[in-house]
């Protein structure tokens, strides 16, 4: 098929400014032509989506890129953020092998705005990213990426603003209905059914003259998949290491100094893990408008947003836990530091039974109001309230995401190696003269269950209009104008047991779990996507085991009657033994706008400006509640727990406030016909993480030796500011074809750093290093043996110091006072950098039905991490480039696409969950997925179709420091799924 093209004239520029009032989908609805007499021939499927997005590209102000449905119920990619990562700019996060988050010009999730029709929609949970996965595509007609700043725009949005346009049924007129069914298969499952549905409907009617409209969608959609996945928690630097040891026990790679030591830091791991992960997954999703136009220049509009996602896990998981210092009896370090290959004694090795079940829900009610006042001036009124919900404590058995680990301490030593492949090898030589624990050796080690729930919730009032004031004299179009009340409330609290029911083996009760409970599985088919996975892999074995069975014989046996103190065994979060804390940010902010736009020839050049400016005034109030804590205890091994005052609650309020003025200039110059020219100036922001801005102190509940960390908030935190400047060049050369390349640099200040302060607190006295440790210590060695925590804790026991009735050793007044890592949030003072490059060309073949389309972006900034330092630093998260490649055919009814998509390595954030007090970076590897799709239309109704989703069954690795510091590497398969859709108009 064919579309007229049309010369724009000042006319059509005029009506087309008024039309983009803000964001709206009548720049994808042709219906609102054919209601003006203007003829359509509308293209639809892969071309059609292609040209209007391409179109909306063309037209509008500033850098925009959009997304278009190819039809009404058929969406480019079945995923959200899947579909926005073939915007040029755009890479994305992933979550569970899906599509989440998006990074747009190296800024990360948190950096960019998510808006449906226009208003600003809450972050998942207690959080300001938003995870597209929870959104089915289904009732989407476009996607808007806006990349420079615009005045009317919400703010928030430093990296970009990403508008989810959903139809309006006014807008449509004609009736639509769409039904689809869908058999999805998981290649990774294992524990869930091998076929999955998915099921979708839309309809969209108007009524009476096209006086009343109503439409609504649904989708139901399920997923079983099995994640395999190996991790360290965290990486120590420069901890102790023995100067005992035999040569023969110690290889170190690192250069020597002129003063005959090793030149660099050195860095071990904390732990080593493995695990198997089933899930079922479950999402619903429903969308419903109703529309009213009482008169031709009124229109009211009432609609319903609503997703319901649940995410059932149950996992088994084994590996080892390290100390260092005295435990170390080999090592090998390489040339960058990091030791591959060590000899640990002490400590444990466990095998670990998880279940949670998580749910979100989210929801959106709005009410809009347009009203065309007089010919030259147009009223908006639009309200919502939005909410978004995060639960994991859905499990109605459990409450909270719950963990029983068993195991024992009786071994020999640890080996780990990572000296080649992909996945470390962990293997654990037990005092039974093997490399297997046996099942009758199996101990109760701890249970800790964890309810840590968290809600956002947006509500907005706008006022926005749009005076015509056409003066072809000046060349001023209209003038845009606006003020706003935006009240965005995140909180969340979170429960955690503690370590309950007789942890660290300390007295043991093997007899608890019977060998008949344990089933013994080998490695075999375990990670082999990975070199060195499968049956190359030590650990060669594991051991699975009911969760409830546990629980039922831990309720039977661990109770407080054998245990003491507060100890008992019960499956809940709020424990006697545990401890909560409860925070909240609200943050209203009162906003006023004022744009114009303009247009005018110079030398012949047709010119477009749109200039305006946006000030916003901000008020935050952070209330914290959380337990009083006292002092830390030891149980022996790494086991430190910190103690809580007795009903001590203590709620803290603090204020903060902040200003911004947001000026933003657009300017548009058509070379030819064809080529177009742009520059844009302006200024966005983006406010500090809910974590950062809640005041307060939270220490960790479990300090072990090297990771005694803790946080303090900054309600005064200013957002990040961001000075931007955009060029670019842009060739329409045919339909549906163009290239463009284009040039951005943000200048980016009050960027948000961190810093650990190591500091004490009068009362925390450290029993690590006291006198009575060193001591023990002393006598230890002096025998000739090796002071390991354990045979330290036994020692101190023997040269006089009691258990209290819990089994701990407590602290004395002697003892030094326990040193603590403290993250603190600040604006830095220096301004960083950040430009880049991003080059796309779409080509359509002709009527050969073939197409293609590639676009690239460049990265770079002076905000990246040094990996050789061990000073504390704030790099930009994010921080890649990307590209990506789509291939199609489309003709008599067929169509098949290829699309591809890499993301090199980039920085995921700094801080690793058991790192040590220097911030370590957690970098995921280089990425790439290739998926495909095939449609055949059996007639004008009925559509068949088959989807693949990562063909090339990529996996997701990550890294420390250095790449031989691992620190996960997960596999989950290919996807795939046949399905039949049915449509008329």
């Amino acid at each position: 098929m064919n579309t007229f093209k049309f010369q724009q004239s000042k006319i059509a520029l005029y009506v087309c400014a008024a039309l983009s009032t803000g964001f709206t989908a009548n720049v994808f609805a042709n219906e609102a032509d054919e209601q003006k007499g203007v003829e359509v021939i509308e293209v639809r499927g892969i071309k059609g989506s292609l040209i209007r997005s391409m179109n909306v590209k063309r037209d509008m102000s500033g850098v925009v890129d959009a997304i278009s449905a190819e039809e009404m119920g058929k969406f480019p990619d079945t995923n959200l953020a899947e579909a926005l990562q073939r915007i040029t700019g755009v890479s994305i996060s992933r979550n569970n092998g899906e599509g989440s988050q998006i990074t747009v010009r190296g800024f990360g999730p948190s950096f960019n705005l998510i808006t449906l029709n226009g208003r600003q929609m809450p972050g998942t949970g207690n959080s300001r990213s938003y995870s597209f996965e929870n959104l089915s595509s289904d009732g989407v007609s476009a996607l808007e990426l806006y990349k420079t700043a615009r005045a009317e725009n919400p703010t928030g949005g430093l990296g970009a603003t990403v508008n989810i346009v959903t139809a309006k049924p006014l807008s449509s007129g004609k009736e639509k209905f769409s039904l689809s069914a869908k058999a999805i298969h998981d290649s990774s499952n294992v524990a869930g059914d091998d076929v999955t549905p998915e099921f979708s409907a839309i309809y969209s009617n108007a009524y009476l003259d096209e006086t009343v409209g109503f439409s609504f969608s649904m989708n139901h959609h399920r997923r079983d998949f099995q994640q395999q996945s190996a991790h360290i928690q965290g990486w120590l630097a420069n901890v102790d290491l023995p100067t005992n040891l035999d040569e023969s026990k110690v290889v170190d790679h690192r250069p020597i100094g002129e003063d005959g030591k090793r030149v660099g830091n050195h860095f071990f791991p904390r732990d080593m893990n493995y695990g198997i992960s089933d899930y079922q997954r479950e999402r619903s999703n429903g969308h419903a408008v109703f529309q009213y136009a009482p008169a031709d220049d009124m229109v009211f509009t009432l609609d319903y947003v609503g997703t319901k996602v649940v995410t059932g896990m149950n996992s088994i998981s084994w590996g080892m836990w390290n100390d260092f210092g005295g435990n170390i009896n080999a090592y090998e370090i390489d040339e960058q530091g990091t030791v591959i290959y060590a000899d640990i004694s002490g400590n444990d090795g466990s095998f670990t039974a998880s279940r949670a079940t998580t749910e979100v829900k989210e929801r959106s009610l709005g009410f809009n109001f347009d009203w065309q006042v007089t010919d030259s001036l147009k009223l908006t009124l639009d309200y919502h309230d939005s909410q978004s919900e995060t639960d994991n404590g859905a499990d109605k058995g459990l409450g909270s995401h719950g963990s029983v680990v068993l195991g024992s301490d009786q071994l020999t030593t640890k080996i780990y190696d990572f000296r080649e492949g992909e996945v470390p090898h962990a293997e654990i030589i037990w005092k039974n003269g093997t490399n297997e624990l046996m099942a009758s050796e199996m101990d109760s080690h701890f249970s800790q269950f964890v309810h840590s729930p968290g809600e956002t919730n947006v509500k907005q009032l706008q006022l926005d209009g749009i005076w015509d004031a056409y003066y072809e004299e000046i060349g001023l179009v209209n003038i845009k104008f606006g003020v706003a009340r935006t009240e965005q409330e995140m909180g969340g609290s979170n429960a955690w047991s503690g370590l309950i029911g007789g942890f660290l083996f300390n007295p043991s009760w093997p007899e608890m779990f019977p060998d008949g409970m344990f089933t013994k599985h080998d490695t075999s088919n375990f990670l082999d996507a990975f070199a060195g996975g499968g049956s190359d892999l030590n650990p060669h074995y594991y051991y699975t085991f009911s969760f409830d069975e546990v629980v039922a014989r831990s309720e039977a046996f661990l109770t407080n009657e054998l245990l003491g103190g507060d100890d008992y065994f019960a499956t809940t979060a709020y424990h006697d033994m545990g401890s909560f804390s409860k925070s909240s940010v609200l943050e209203e902010t009162s906003s006023i706008y004022l744009s114009s736009f303009w247009e005018f020839d110079i030398a012949d050049y047709p010119v477009q400006i749109n200039a305006g400016v946006r000030y916003e005034e901000t008020d935050v109030t952070s209330k914290v509640l959380q337990d009083v804590p006292t002092e830390v205890w030891w149980k022996g091994g790494s086991e430190w727990h910190t103690q809580y005052l007795p009903g001590g609650n203590n709620t803290l309020t603090l204020n903060g406030e902040h200003d911004v003025f947001l000026p933003m200039l657009d300017i548009r110059v058509d070379l030819t016909d064809d080529i177009v020219s742009r520059v844009s100036w302006g200024k966005t922001i983006t406010r500090a993480p809910l974590g950062d801005l809640a005041g307060g102190r939270i220490l960790s509940g479990s300090p072990k030796i090297g990771s005694r960390s803790g946080s303090e908030g900054n309600t005064n935190l200013q957002p990040y500011e961001s000075t931007n400047f955009d060029l670019s060049l842009e060739w329409y050369y045919a339909e549906g074809s163009y290239a463009s390349i284009g040039y951005y640099d943000k200048s980016v200040k009050n960027f948000l750093s961190s810093q650990i302060v190591s500091t004490t607190i009068e009362g925390f006295n450290d029993i690590y290093k006291g006198p009575r440790w060193n001591q023990a210590v002393a006598d230890i060695e002096a025998r000739g043996e090796q002071a390991t925590n354990d045979a330290v804790f036994a020692q101190m026991q023997a040269n006089g110091a009691t258990l209290n009735e819990q089994g701990y050793i407590t602290p004395n007044a002697d003892d030094p006072l326990m040193t603590w890592d403290i993250r603190r949030p600040f604006n830095a003072p220096d301004v960083k950098n950040i430009d880049g490059f991003e080059i796309a060309i779409q080509h359509i073949f002709g009527e050969s039905g073939f197409g293609i389309g590639v676009n690239a972006t460049t990265v770079n900034g002076d905000v990246e991490y040094n990996a050789d330092s061990l000073d504390q630093q704030s790099p930009l998260e994010g921080l890649s480039d990307s590209a990506n490649f789509q291939v199609f055919y489309e003709k008599h009814g067929l169509s098949v696409k290829f699309t591809y998509a890499w993301r090199e390595d980039f920085l995921l954030g700094v801080g690793q969950d058991q790192g040590s007090s220097d911030n370590p970076p957690q970098n995921p590897r280089e990425f790439q997925q290739l998926d495909m799709s095939v449609n055949y239309d059996v007639n004008d109704q009925v559509t068949v179709f088959f989807e693949g989703l990562n063909l090339n069954n990529e996996t997701e690795q990550a890294y420390g420091r250095y790449e031989r510091q691992f620190l996960y590497a997960r596999q989950y398969g290919p996807r795939y799924a046949v399905g039949v859709r049915y449509s008329f108009n």
